[in-house]
C-alpha cells in the first residue's frame, strides 16, 4: 500500500462514528457498531501500511501494556507484544503465581497496582464458564474507579485477548483477512461460511472461537452456518445474537449436525474443535469446588466423547464439496494435523499444507488488529493523528 491508499483510509475513517471507542474497553465485538468495527478494521489497515512504508505510528512515548494470561499463548501474546511495541508502548507480562495474587490480593486491587503508568491491559482468561468475561469487566470497573478517585492519572483501556464467550482480536484478524481474500467487504453477501467443529484427541478447547465467529461473521450479510455433532452445542445466547445480526444485514444463520451439509458450496470453512458448553459448565463447577479428581474424570470422559465423532474431519473429500472444490480454509492455529501434530485430527496434511501461507497471512492481522484497538481507545481524532503520522513521516527504522 503507498501513501496516497494510506490517505483514502484515512479518510474513510474520518466518515465514521468511532469516537465512543475512546477512553473504552474492547470485550465484546457485538457490544461495538458497524461503524466501531469498520473503523477497527481501517485504522489496522492503515498502520500496517505505515510499516509498510517504513513510517514510524508510535504515539506513545512511554508507558506499559500489562499482559495477564491464564491460558497458554504463542499468536496472541505475541500479536498483543507486537501491537504495543508498534505504538510504542514497553510490555510487562504479569505472573500471578509471583504476585500477590497468590495470596489473595483482591481484583480492586491489583487493577489499580499494575496500572500506575499502564495504558492497556491485555487479558485471556479462556477456561471457565462465567468467569473469564466477569474478571476482565471486574478489572475495567477498578481501575476506572483508581481514575474517577485520582490514583490512576489515566485510565488504562482494556483488551480482551480470549475470554469464555470471545475471541474478538481472532475473529477481528480472520475478518479482516476474509476482507481482503475476496477484495472488500461489499464482496461478502451471501457468502457462505461453515464454522464447523473438528474433532480432536485433546480436550476441553474454549468456545470463544466458534461463538466469536458466529456473533461477527453474520454481521456482514454472509450465510453463517454452525455444524456440530449432537452434544457440543455452544452458548445459547450467542446464537441469539448470531440470529439478530443476520437478520439485520440480510444475511442467514443456520445450525446442523452434519459437516457434510455445512460444507456443501461453502466458500469458507473453519473446522475447529471447541468442548461443549455443558462440559465447560460441568468443568467450572468441578474447578470451584477444587474437584480436581472430578476435572480428570470428566477429561477422560469428554476424550471418550470426542472419539465418538472421528469421522468430523476436514478432508480433500469435504473441500472438493465446496463451492468450486476451492473454499478458502481457516484455523486460529495451531490446528490438529493428521499425521504431523497428531495420529488423527482436524484437518488432512494436504489440506492445511495448501492453505499454509493463507493461514499465516490470516494470523498476520492479529497485531493489527489489537493495535487499532488501542488506538482508537486512546484518540477520539484517530483520523486527523493518523494524518500527522503520515504527514511527519519519521522513519520507524533509519
Amino acid at each position: 500500500m503507498d501513501k496516497l491508499g494510506i490517505e483514502e483510509l484515512i479518510r474513510d475513517l474520518s466518515t465514521l462514528d468511532y469516537q465512543n471507542m475512546c477512553n473504552n474497553d474492547f470485550l465484546l465485538t457485538w457490544e461495538k457498531s458497524a461503524d466501531e468495527i469498520s473503523a477497527t478494521f481501517t485504522v489496522a489497515e492503515i498502520l500496517r501500511g505505515m510499516r509498510e512504508q517504513n513510517i514510524s505510528s508510535r504515539i506513545f512515548d512511554s508507558g506499559l501494556g500489562v499482559s495477564l494470561f491464564r491460558d497458554n499463548s504463542t499468536r496472541t501474546r505475541f500479536s498483543f507484544t507486537s501491537a504495543c511495541n508498534l505504538l510504542g508502548l514497553e510490555v510487562q507480562d504479569l505472573d500471578e503465581g509471583k504476585s500477590q495474587i497468590a495470596h489473595g490480593e483482591t481484583v480492586r486491587e491489583t487493577a489499580n497496582m499494575i496500572s500506575f503508568m499502564a495504558d492497556v491491559i491485555g487479558i485471556r482468561d479462556d477456561m471457565y464458564i462465567g468467569k473469564g468475561n466477569t474478571y476482565m469487566r471486574n478489572v475495567a470497573e477498578s481501575v476506572q474507579a483508581g481514575h474517577d478517585e485520582g490514583v490512576l492519572e489515566q485510565r488504562p483501556t482494556l483488551v480482551n485477548l480470549q475470554c469464555d464467550i470471545d475471541h474478538p482480536t481472532q475473529s477481528m484478524a480472520d475478518m479482516l483477512h476474509i476482507i481482503n481474500h475476496f477484495g472488500g467487504i461489499e464482496n461478502l453477501a451471501g457468502k457462505k461460511i461453515a464454522m464447523s467443529w473438528a474433532y480432536s484427541p485433546s480436550y476441553g478447547k474454549p468456545l470463544s472461537v466458534p461463538q466469536g465467529v458466529i456473533g461477527l461473521m453474520t454481521r456482514f450479510g454472509m450465510d453463517v452456518t454452525l455444524a456440530h455433532p449432537e452434544g457440543y452445542e455452544v452458548m445459547s445466547e450467542v446464537e441469539d445474537v448470531a440470529m439478530r445480526n443476520a437478520a439485520e444485514s440480510g444475511g442467514n444463520f443456520s445450525k446442523t449436525n452434519s459437516m457434510a451439509e455445512a460444507f456443501k458450496d461453502a466458500d469458507i470453512v473453519y473446522p475447529k474443535s471447541w468442548a461443549s458448553y455443558a462440559a465447560m459448565e460441568k468443568r467450572t463447577d468441578l474447578y470451584g469446588n477444587g474437584d480436581m479428581d472430578g476435572i480428570k474424570a470428566l477429561e477422560q470422559e469428554l476424550l471418550t466423547q470426542n472419539k465418538n465423532h472421528m469421522d468430523w474431519t476436514c478432508t480433500e473429500e469435504l473441500m472438493a464439496t465446496t463451492h468450486n472444490g476451492s473454499a478458502l480454509y481457516m484455523h486460529c492455529l495451531p490446528a490438529d494435523i493428521s499425521g504431523v501434530s497428531c495420529e488423527h485430527g482436524e484437518v488432512e496434511a494436504s489440506v492445511f499444507e495448501r492453505y499454509r501461507v493463507e493461514q499465516y497471512k490470516e494470523a498476520s492481522y492479529k497485531p493489527y488488529i489489537i493495535a487499532a484497538m488501542i488506538f482508537l481507545a486512546k484518540k477520539k481524532n484517530s483520523a486527523d493523528v493518523l494524518q500527522r503520522l503520515l504527514d511527519r513521516g519519521t522513519p520507524r527504522f533509519f
